[in-house]
């Protein structure tokens, strides 16, 4: 199945409300999970734990959890709880992220480590990890522990590797990408495989619902790199040039750097190297001139199509129909 070319693809407007709906029960569930289980008598972890769960997220990682397990007709209340803690995890990395980014800004509102400090954004990731893996022995199901292990564990090691490419010029494109696939990808995958595994699917289903979440996040990651440069802060929710400012070599600033004029090459190279927003009205220019914006909106959509095929072997359902609009959101959204 092919997209539409993604100039035209981004303007159209995708509506996910009807997915919202069609999960819409399910979703209030988790929702409740979600704030029983972030209670503690400890009122600074308490507090700070609703503010960032109740920030605004599109909360997609539990939708593709309750999606995927509907398109296999589950029954029971695993999907609920792996949906939750899809969430958790998802919520102690953006808490964590936040404080090593130095971030001010997410979703529009003060980060938690600006209004809380860094000691306590840590400190209550920590908790929210913890209370995840809680929640994981309650479902008492090995291969969901392997699986849920393994992903935070990528994902560790993502957040390391993006430290590392920090303020390096020479990361190659498949440098850039491992380290998406890594951070951001792996849990859209565990979140997508979790539902062929619980509803007992054979291993060619698991996989390719492990795929089409790996293709669906590694997208999702790469329009968010391009709103980083051509969105409004209103539109974004956090400030525009986050990455620029710490000197991160996302895809549009690397394509750029690699076929812009000497003048802005060097500019770009030297702004990786060091960081900071001093050149970041002729940093942008360049983006633009040399096409990093269509390139990268390009691989996204590519990543699109590869999460629609990877599923359109299974059995036709609104709930297989829902994960393939939301591939197109993935790419097509404005926010």
């Amino acid at each position: 199945m092919k997209l539409n070319d993604p100039i035209a693809e981004k303007c159209k407007i995708i509506n996910i409300e009807h997915i919202r709906k069609l999960v819409g029960a399910d979703m209030l569930l988790v929702n409740s999970l979600i704030e029983k289980n972030l209670y503690s008598e400890v009122e600074l972890i308490d507090q700070l734990g609703h503010y960032i769960i109740n920030s605004g997220g599109k909360r997609l990682r539990p939708v593709v959890v309750l999606l995927s397990s509907r398109v296999f007709s589950y029954v029971g209340n695993q999907s609920i709880n792996l949906a939750a803690i899809i969430e958790f995890i998802h919520t102690a990395t953006l808490l964590h992220d936040d404080v090593v980014d130095a971030s001010l800004l997410r979703r529009g509102h003060a980060t938690a480590n600006q209004r809380w400090g860094n000691e306590a954004s840590v400190l209550v990731g920590d908790f929210v990890y913890s209370r995840a893996f809680q929640m994981m022995v309650n479902i008492d199901s090995m291969c969901v522990m392997k699986i849920l292990s393994e992903a935070t564990n990528t994902i560790a090691e993502g957040e390391v590797q993006q430290l590392i490419n920090r303020h390096d010029p020479e990361t190659s494109k498949e440098d850039y990408l491992k380290v998406i696939r890594n951070k951001t990808a792996k849990l859209f995958e565990a979140a997508a495989r979790l539902g062929a595994v619980i509803s007992n699917r054979t291993k060619k289903e698991e996989q390719a619902m492990a795929a089409y979440g790996r293709h669906l996040g590694t997208a999702f990651q790469l329009i968010d790199d391009v709103f980083d440069y051509n969105s409004s802060p209103e539109e974004l929710g956090k400030n525009i040039g986050d990455d620029l400012a710490e000197g991160k070599p996302t895809l549009p600033l690397l394509y750029a750097m690699w076929h812009g004029n000497e003048a802005d090459t060097e500019i770009i190279h030297n702004a990786i190297e060091n960081g900071g927003l001093q050149h970041i009205d002729q940093i942008k220019a360049a983006i633009i001139s040399t096409g990093a914006i269509s390139y990268t909106e390009k691989i996204a959509h590519e990543e699109a199509e590869l999460a629609i095929d990877a599923i359109k072997g299974l059995p036709p359902s609104e709930y297989l129909d829902a994960l393939k609009t939301l591939a197109k959101f993935s790419v097509a959204r404005q926010y």
